[in-house]
């Protein structure tokens, strides 16, 4: 428990930059003795420096959206081109933001009639110029820094839409925590999007395995198919044939 907490506590330092003790005390519910502790073992492993009051990452590795984008980008194309494959006539489907399910409409046939829900700005930034495309936005608020738009006023206007297949990111994948990202905004569509789906299709990859963020929309057991590149370790293999999990993987 302890170290499943450090590692969240560093998690969410690095995707802050810089954080007050108080803040850290309030977000993870412990004391400050306990943060103070948790502090002291991150800043022997260097993630961190000590200021006044509170903390700054040394390094955040939080990369810019620009440079995720370029960052594996051919395995992303080959990504969203198999799961363009399971988009099919008069669909309702959710394409959630990220660098990798921002490209599944670029591989989809232009004759093709289907609904889609989004929070990506690159989504419907594509789907104007799809006229077989019917397209609904979901969030009240942009941000910049995914390209995504966050906050729902009335949440129960999403959980009345049938929804058939929803193409999922994250931040980080892991067997012990699922499906994790680190804003709370995004956090709360994520969950509420998986919820209601019919089929819930992962987007990922390799590089995003064994890794966890602040907050878990969802556990990995709740995905239908993961599609990723050859890379996904072996445990995970063994985790979709155990769970009935499709794996589809790039060549």
């Amino acid at each position: 428990m302890k170290l499943k907490r450090i590692q969240q506590v560093e998690n969410y330092i690095q995707q802050q930059g810089s954080i007050s003790l108080d803040e850290l005390c309030s977000v993870f519910n412990v004391s400050k003795n306990t943060i103070r502790r948790d502090v002291n073992e991150l800043e022997k492993r260097g993630t961190l420096r000590k200021v006044y009051g509170g903390v700054v990452a040394v390094e955040n590795t939080l990369v810019p959206y620009e440079n995720r984008t370029i960052r594996y980008q051919e395995e992303k194309e080959k990504i969203a081109t198999i799961a363009s494959t399971l988009i099919e006539e008069n669909d309702l489907i959710f394409i959630d933001s990220g660098t990798t399910t921002s490209q599944l409409l670029h591989a989809v046939s232009p004759e093709l009639h289907f609904t889609v829900l989004t929070n990506s700005l690159d989504v419907v930034n594509l789907v104007a110029s799809m006229e077989n495309i019917q397209l609904i936005l979901i969030g009240n608020s942009y941000k910049a820094k995914t390209r995504s738009f966050v906050g729902v006023e009335d949440e129960e206007l999403i959980t009345k839409y049938n929804i058939g297949k929803a193409f999922m990111a994250a931040t980080g994948v892991s067997i012990s925590n699922g499906l994790t990202n680190s804003d709370l905004l995004e956090y709360r569509i994520k969950k509420m999007i998986v919820e209601k789906a019919s089929s819930v299709y992962l987007l990922a990859d390799g590089s995003k395995f064994n890794k966890s963020t602040l907050l878990t929309y969802a556990p990995l057991e709740k995905v239908d198919a993961i599609i990723t590149t050859p890379d996904i370790p072996m445990d995970y293999r063994t985790f979709c044939q155990e769970h009935q999990i499709t794996l589809f993987t790039t060549t």
